[in-house]
């Protein structure tokens, strides 16, 4: 509560209970509590210091990632892997000691001989947390500061009203993922639907922000080569002609694994059963992936289908 982010929480959630907690990483009443709570506790909002500053070099669309503001989120896309990484404890916490990651992503920046790319949204959305914190707001107008570099961010959600205007001098790169309608129903619960995540892209781009598009994850349902034709039709038709001139895209499978499924079959007793033994094959302890000619169709079948739909745009890697 010494920080100034910490100050403004405390006062805007001054209307609900605050509990106080010895370790935002490992809250034995919420760790302990059985699968079927895991909704409920989505709605819980941790605060916190971030401790670990660790960049993490990555080979994709940044060259690091960056531990930053937040980890986790309410929303609850059944197939989040962190919540593979982290159980039931993947509701969102916020870290008020902005300035000091800001300084170090600024110093590292500022004394490379190169331009680098920096992945500050691998750990939450930060479109949804800028809703609660203005954080994202606040780091792409100090970012935009640096001499050199640019900072990366994918995101499931359509706020982007506050950062339309704002100076970022192009060294914001957004990336919207996206996926059929009916998988973002019936998947990724509490997101944005897939009409206004086009139309917050293109709004990003008219903004002058670099854009890009991850089809992600490709999850492998029945009927999947007619939904991710429509998707990719719609992208077409709904896309502004200057976000498809811009954009690059990422293509990514689904992983699942054994503890997504133990939380799904009891918090989401309904809801479609997304591990294949047929499709899929072990990956590591407990992680489940596509097999490789089961991945290899549907890269085929994707590539062919942006192709012909959307033509030359750039796929930077399918994974």
């Amino acid at each position: 509560m010494e920080y100034e982010l910490g100050k403004f929480l405390k006062d805007k959630f001054k209307h609900v209970p605050w509990i106080e907690i010895e370790n935002h990483n490992n809250i034995e009443q919420l760790r302990s509590n059985p699968n079927t709570e895991f909704i409920r506790m989505k709605r819980y909002l941790i605060i916190g210091i971030r401790k670990t500053h660790k960049y993490v070099p990555n080979h994709k669309v940044s060259d690091f990632l960056v531990p930053y503001t937040s980890s986790g989120c309410n929303a609850m896309c059944l197939y989040c892997y962190l919540v593979c990484n982290y159980n039931k404890c993947s509701y969102l916490r916020l870290f008020v000691n902005r300035e000091q990651m800001m300084n170090k992503l600024l110093k590292t920046t500022n004394s490379s001989p190169k331009d680098l790319t920096f992945e500050i949204g691998s750990n939450s959305d930060l479109v949804l947390e800028n809703t609660i914190t203005d954080n994202l707001k606040w780091t792409i107008e100090k970012f935009a500061r640096s001499n050199k570099g640019f900072i990366a961010f994918p995101t499931k959600f359509d706020m982007v009203e506050s950062l339309l205007g704002i100076d970022h001098r192009g060294k914001t790169i957004v990336r919207m993922s996206v996926n059929p309608q009916s998988i973002i129903q019936k998947l990724e619960i509490g997101t944005s639907p897939l009409i206004n995540r086009i139309n917050a892209l293109n709004l990003m781009c008219e903004a002058g922000y670099r854009v890009g598009l991850i089809i992600a994850p490709i999850v492998l349902v029945d009927d999947w080569m007619s939904q991710y034709s429509r998707l990719i039709e719609q992208l077409s038709d709904e896309l502004s002609k200057k976000t498809k001139e811009k954009m690059f895209i990422e293509i990514i499978f689904m992983t699942y694994s054994y503890v997504h499924r133990a939380i799904n079959n009891e918090a989401f007793p309904k809801a479609i059963e997304l591990y294949n033994k047929t499709l899929m094959t072990g990956r590591g302890r407990g992680k489940y992936c596509y097999r490789d000619h089961i991945r290899k169709q549907g890269e085929y079948f994707l590539r062919d289908q942006i192709l012909n739909r959307l033509g030359n745009i750039p796929i930077i890697y399918v994974v």
